[in-house]
């Protein structure tokens, strides 16, 4: 729960640097979320890679943020998150890579080592 309530913060403030178009500090938080080992079993989890989505392609990373979509969608397929994010890539004209596709090109691998 005290992990749950950390990453909670993180999320916020994330939202809040999203909010004042601080897109790489915005990043920063999200990652947090993403990356550190106690954080990845909380609920925050599918919103963090769905921003890691939305600000890469504020700041005009697609690759990346197709790497965080494959991540969400091989993890949370049936997510909200995942449906706007998927949503979000294709209004901006970004492919969406499948997940068969994402583990050939070894995103999931190199990206965190593991999948969650």
């Amino acid at each position: 729960m005290v992990y749950d309530q950390l990453a909670g913060k993180e999320m916020e403030v994330g939202r809040f640097y999203l909010t004042r178009d601080q897109h790489l500090a915005a990043i920063n938080r999200f990652r947090v979320v993403v990356e550190n080992e106690n954080f990845q079993r909380t609920s925050h989890v599918p919103e963090a890679l769905h921003r890691l989505v939305e600000a890469y392609v504020s700041v005009g990373m697609a690759e990346e943020a197709q790497r965080m979509a494959a991540i969400l969608g091989h993890n949370f397929p049936g997510d909200q998150w995942y449906q706007r994010s998927y949503a979000l890539l294709t209004n901006a004209g970004v492919m969406v890579v499948s997940e068969p596709e994402a583990q050939r090109r070894g995103w999931l691998g190199r990206t965190f080592g593991t999948v969650f």
